[in-house]
C-alpha cells in the first residue's frame, strides 16, 4: 500500500505497460530467458516462477531470469510462490542505485534484496526475504510516514555522514550494505548486493548498477533484471519437509536469552502478524498511509478505501 501511489504513477506516466505480456526469448528445458515487456513487476515475476516451476517439475530444477521487468514488490512473494507448491524457491531482483559499497562515496548498486523460501511440514516454511542493506528502503519510507527518526547505521545524508532523519535519508537515497560500515563486515553485503546484480542485471541483459533510474522519476523505463529458482527437494533427499520441520523446531525451542521473547526461525513473525490481521479482521495503517490513500482515491477519481479508526 505504501508504494501505491508509485505504481499508479508509473502507469500514467507512460513508463510501465499494465496490458504487457511476457515473452520467452530463448530456452531450454531447465532454463528459460524472458522479455517482461515493460509490465508490471508483479505480474512479471509470477509469470516466471511459474515458468520456473515448469521447469523444476520436469528437470528437478528452473531457473528464470527476466529483462524489461519493473518493481515487483516484495521479493519473498515468489520463493513462497515455490514453497507452497513442494518446492524450493529463490527471487532476487535488482533495483535503483542507494547503497553506497564500501569506501565509496555516492550509491552504485541498489539494495538488491534477496528471497528464500523451503517447504516444511503443514506449511511451516522457513522464508528468508532480505535487503542486501541494513535494512530496505520501505523501513525508512515507514519511519518518515510514522514521523519517527531512523537509528544510527541505516544510511547516509548528501553529506556522507550518518543520518537518522527518516526524510533526509529518503531523499538522500545513500543506504549502508548489510554490515553497515566496513569495520563492521559491510563488505558482505556490498559482495551480496554484487551477486544479486550479476544474477539479475549481466546475466538477464537489463539495466543494471548506476545504469538503472531512480524509481520515482517516472520518466525513464527502469528495464530492471530479475531472477527466480525453483527447486524439487524429491529429486535428493527423502523428507526433506520432516528434516526441516525438525530443524526449525530444534532452534524455537532453545532456551531464550530473554523469557519473553522466543527464539524464532525466518517467516515466524509473518506467520504471526498474519494471524494478527485475521483476528481483526483487516490491515492496521497509519494515519499519514490513510490520508495518501484518501488523496489517490480524490486525483484517480474513484471511491476512497473504507477504513475505521482504532482505538487502544
Amino acid at each position: 500500500m505504501n508504494r501505491l501511489e508509485l505504481y499508479i504513477n508509473d502507469i500514467l506516466g507512460g513508463t510501465v505497460d499494465p496490458k504487457a505480456v511476457c515473452s520467452v526469448e530463448k530456452q531450454t528445458v531447465a532454463t528459460a530467458l524472458v522479455n517482461g515487456n515493460n509490465g508490471l513487476g508483479a505480474v512479471v515475476g509470477k509469470f516466471c516462477m511459474d515458468l520456473a516451476l515448469e521447469k523444476a517439475r520436469e528437470a528437478g530444477i528452473g531457473m528464470v531470469v527476466v529483462h524489461d521487468s519493473n518493481h515487483y514488490g516484495i521479493a519473498g512473494i515468489y520463493a513462497l510462490q515455490a514453497a507452497k507448491k513442494g518446492f524450493m524457491g529463490l527471487s532476487f531482483t535488482n533495483t535503483s542505485p542507494c547503497m553506497v559499497p564500501t569506501r565509496a562515496k555516492d550509491a552504485a548498486l541498489g539494495t538488491n534484496p534477496l528471497s528464500f523460501a523451503a517447504p516444511g511440514l503443514n506449511g511451516d516454511s522457513f522464508v528468508l526475504d532480505m535487503a542486501t542493506t541494513c535494512v530496505a528502503m520501505g523501513k525508512i519510507e515507514i519511519q518518515e510516514r510514522k514521523g519517527h527518526p531512523i537509528p544510527e547505521g541505516w544510511a547516509l545524508n548528501s553529506q556522507g555522514k550518518i543520518e537518522t532523519d527518516a526524510k533526509v535519508a529518503r531523499e538522500a537515497s545513500r543506504m549502508l550494505p548489510l554490515g553497515g560500515e566496513e569495520i563492521n563486515s559491510g563488505y558482505k553485503g556490498y559482495g551480496l548486493a554484487l551477486m544479486v546484480e550479476i544474477l539479475c542485471g549481466i546475466l538477464s541483459g537489463s539495466a543494471y548498477g548506476p545504469n538503472i533510474p531512480r524509481w520515482g522519476s517516472h520518466k525513464v523505463i527502469a528495464n530492471l533484471g530479475q531472477a527466480f529458482i525453483a527447486i524439487d527437494p524429491n529429486n535428493f533427499v527423502p523428507d526433506f519437509e520432516g528434516r526441516l520441520t525438525t530443524l526449525m523446531d530444534y532452534l524455537r525451542n532453545m532456551a531464550p536469552v530473554e523469557s519473553d521473547k522466543p527464539v524464532l526461525v525466518h517467516g515466524d513473525p509473518e506467520r504471526t502478524h498474519m494471524s494478527e490481521v485475521d483476528k481483526r479482521g483487516g490491515l492496521c495503517y497509519v494515519s499519514n498511509q490513510l490520508e495518501a490513500n484518501a488523496q489517490l482515491a480524490k486525483r484517480l477519481k474513484v471511491k476512497p478505501m473504507a477504513s475505521t479508526v482504532e482505538t487502544k
